[in-house]
């Protein structure tokens, strides 16, 4: 598993970015594959999930996911709720001890956010579609009620794809350039003539930075081509292969 010093020096959190090593699933999915939405067999990947949150101390039981689906929909854990829950949403929240947050991701970037003094924690599931329609600006505000300040949030960026591996067409860059022109600079031109190559990780912590949150922390991976590491949407596609795995990241309070 991965984990960023950011976050490792705040107090009384636990969090981890898991890479696809140390788990019981075989071929595709081979091996730590913590997603639902795959048609991997059930029984792997509840195995896969218990050992990872072994290595939290944690049981699968403390684990919040949701179903998600590119959207903007943020959901509150406000009870004793865990799970797998079926409503579409794209990130959680919470100030609640002993939960874990959790997204699963293969490309799309997990994001990591905790105010310490405020106690709540958020994560997020951010692919282009999601940040660009404000689930990071989403996820913060339902962390400011319940009691967070964006300059106090620290978050971090997980494993996503790499600029150098998120070749895009020519219609792409229009909605971010709409947004603000000087999304531009999350573009550089490919060789194919009217492509170009999107900086996912960039974009999402100018995003960040624009909601006053001062601290982000980025980790320097590429889930594409770090194929011994990370699951790959894309790369899945241009193999043609029929599934692909989830890593899953989680964020929890400690008691």
């Amino acid at each position: 598993m991965i984990t960023v010093s950011a976050l490792n020096e705040v107090q009384n959190i636990r969090h981890a970015f898991f890479t696809r090593e140390g788990g019981l699933s075989k071929g595709v999915y081979a091996s730590l594959n913590c997603g639902y939405g795959s048609r991997d067999e059930r029984a792997s990947i509840d195995g896969n999930r218990q050992r990872a949150l072994a290595q939290l101390d944690l049981t699968p039981a403390a684990l919040a996911t949701v179903n998600q689906q590119h959207t903007t929909n943020v959901l509150v854990v406000d009870t004793d709720w865990t799970g797998d829950l079926p409503t579409p949403a794209d990130a959680l929240v919470t100030n609640r001890r002993n939960v874990a947050l959790g997204i699963l991701s293969a490309d799309c970037a997990p994001v990591l956010m905790v105010d310490a003094r405020g106690g709540v924690i958020g994560a997020a599931h951010a692919g282009w579609r999601g940040a660009i329609a404000g689930i990071l600006d989403n996820t913060i505000a339902e962390m400011v009620k319940l009691g967070a300040k964006p300059s106090r949030i620290v978050a971090a960026i997980g494993p996503c794809i790499a600029q150098r591996s998120y070749e895009v067409g020519p219609e792409f860059p229009a909605p971010f350039l709409a947004e603000d022109p000087n999304n531009h600079f999350f573009f550089v031109n490919a060789a194919r003539e009217g492509h170009f190559f999107f900086d996912l990780p960039g974009y999402l912590a100018r995003r960040l930075a624009k909601l006053s949150v001062n601290e982000v922390a980025r980790t320097p991976c590429d889930t594409c081509r770090e194929e011994a590491r990370f699951f790959s949407y894309r790369r899945s596609q241009l193999r043609g292969e029929p599934d692909y795995g989830r890593s899953l990241s989680t964020i929890v309070l400690e008691r």
